[in-house]
């Protein structure tokens, strides 16, 4: 009996679970561009356009592999407009008696599916290194869910840069070596980039026509689009820029959007690259001798230290975890974060390269934008929405956590053990953006004074109550205790005026 294979948008993988246990002789792959996907959040285009490229193009490599494929365009007649709607046409147009899929990594697709009124069997997504049970049972019992530990048992699990049972270098994580601010000139001009070919091309007007007012330009559009050219981006990754990676990956600086970060997070998203291969060929890299370890933990912990452990932490807590807002926050994202008029350089600069290119590496999304909406109350879900938005490696599964957990602690710190606020003096530390700025981040009150100075001490003192017990916040608390009444007064009168600004609409 027929059956239909769903494949999605992020699942472009050949050794995907569905495609495994289907019957090519037998089983029709069903993959659709639907309206209901690709409008659920405002994606930007890049990211429309990337997905739908992408999927054409695999369900092209499938046909040619002896698979009969269904595949709707979003621009065909008879669209069904979502996944559900798609499997339901399908089957009464070949008679299939059921679905088999991969899970979904969103519970909003998964919920769909599970109800759907044709009879779908969901398998597990076995792409990832920790299956759900494993985390599980990783996570039972313990205090705190801390994803150094859960590294660590990735590490053994895989073999990656271990020796025997120890750590390679006698070290789990070299992290302190990895927060350098870049000095002089940047010596890599950014991520192998990729010319359209007339399938991309097509998907590009398509997408301009249809999601033009979304955030964002669709054009230029660098990305790959098959897993042969994601591979030549892996391989471009590690000869070039790797060995810089390390040191600067925390760095931020003006005008130069990509330093020597990869940018490979889009291609494993939608299924291109293998996370294991991809962290196999960075170790191979530094057991060549052609980066130093600190590179090559760095960035392998990324992959199966946090990829791994947000996905964990997504699925653990069910669906309700998107919606946590223990702190309360509720103040409505401002429109800068959409492009409008800021005078916050560190701000303006990392809006206007997500804008451009659709990315920004980890620390402008956790210390500029994410850490800019927690001090200033943001309501998380409407920061969520905006992270899920703008990048094109964005999916719930691993988006919600980040989000959620890391940036705007409104999970009450299952994922982080303080929250993750800082003035402008780290802003200053690690980039150039204070040089730039109509503000002064020496300037601590009064006109001029950097927002992160005065929107900091406001965080911690409207916060007090849950936050000053912490372990980790401690020396901060004491800190603003030393300060003169006087100027502890001064501060927050600041912070409340400057606040009823951004509330205003002013350009602030």
């Amino acid at each position: 009996m027929t059956r239909l294979v769903l494949v999605l948008g992020d699942q472009l993988s050949h050794n995907l679970s569905a495609l495994q246990k289907a019957d090519k002789d037998g089983d029709v792959v069903v993959m659709a561009e639907v309206l209901e996907e690709a409008e659920y959040v405002p994606h930007h285009p890049k990211k429309i356009a990337l997905i739908f490229a992408a999927m054409r193009k695999f369900a092209q490599e499938l046909r040619e592999d002896g698979w009969d494929v269904r595949y709707t365009k979003l621009t065909d007649n008879e669209n069904a407009g979502s996944i559900v709607g798609e499997l339901l046409r399908r089957a009464e147009e070949t008679g299939a008696a059921g679905v088999i899929c991969t899970e979904p990594g969103e519970w909003r697709l998964i919920d769909k599916l599970k109800y759907a009124p044709v009879k779908t069997h969901i398998l597990n997504d076995d792409r990832f290194i920790a299956s759900h049970k494993e985390f599980e049972d990783w996570a039972e019992g313990r205090k705190a869910l801390r994803m150094e530990y859960f590294y660590r048992e990735m590490r053994r699990k895989t073999d990656l840069l271990m020796e025997g049972d120890d750590p390679a270098g006698g070290k789990w994580n070299y992290d302190h070596e990895n927060r350098k601010p870049v000095k002089g000139e940047v010596t890599l001009d950014g991520p192998l980039n990729f010319e359209a070919d007339e399938t991309v091309e097509e998907v590009l007007e398509m997408v301009e026509a249809r999601f033009g007012d979304n955030f964002g330009s669709v054009r230029p559009f660098p990305f790959a689009t098959t897993r042969e050219q994601a591979l030549e981006a892996l391989e471009y990754f590690v000869r070039n820029a790797l060995p810089n990676f390390g040191d600067f990956q925390d760095a931020m600086l003006e005008g130069e959007a990509f330093l020597y970060h990869a940018v490979l997070s889009p291609y494993m998203n939608i299924g291109l690259l293998d996370p294991l291969e991809v962290c196999r060929a960075v170790e191979q890299a530094w057991k060549d001798g052609d980066v130093p370890i600190n590179a090559a933990e760095g960035f392998i912990r990324q992959i199966i230290g946090w990829r791994e452990y947000i996905r964990g932490i997504y699925f653990l807590e069910g669906p309700d975890y998107s919606e946590r807002n223990v702190l309360k926050h509720d103040r409505d994202l401002p429109g800068f974060y959409w492009g409008a008029e800021t005078k916050m350089n560190c701000i303006s600069q990392t809006i206007d390269q997500t804008e451009k290119h659709a990315y920004a590496h980890h620390i402008q999304r956790l210390m500029i934008t994410g850490n800019f909406a927690l001090l200033a109350g943001m309501n998380p879900q409407q920061v969520h929405e905006w992270y899920m938005s703008v990048y094109t490696d964005a999916f719930e599964w691993v988006m919600t956590a980040n989000t959620i957990g890391m940036t705007q602690f409104a999970d009450g710190g299952i994922v982080a053990s303080k929250p993750y606020v800082s003035s402008g003096a780290y802003i200053n530390r690690m980039s150039d953006y204070c040089k730039g700025c109509q503000y002064k981040v020496s300037v601590k009150t009064g006109e001029g004074a950097c927002p992160f100075n005065l929107l900091y001490w406001h965080f911690l003192d409207r916060h007090r109550e849950r936050f000053s017990n912490n372990a980790r916040m401690g020396n901060m608390y004491r800190t603003w205790d030393r300060m003169d009444e006087d100027r502890r007064e001064t501060v927050l009168k600041d912070a409340e005026a400057w606040l009823e600004k951004l509330d205003a609409g002013e350009v602030v």
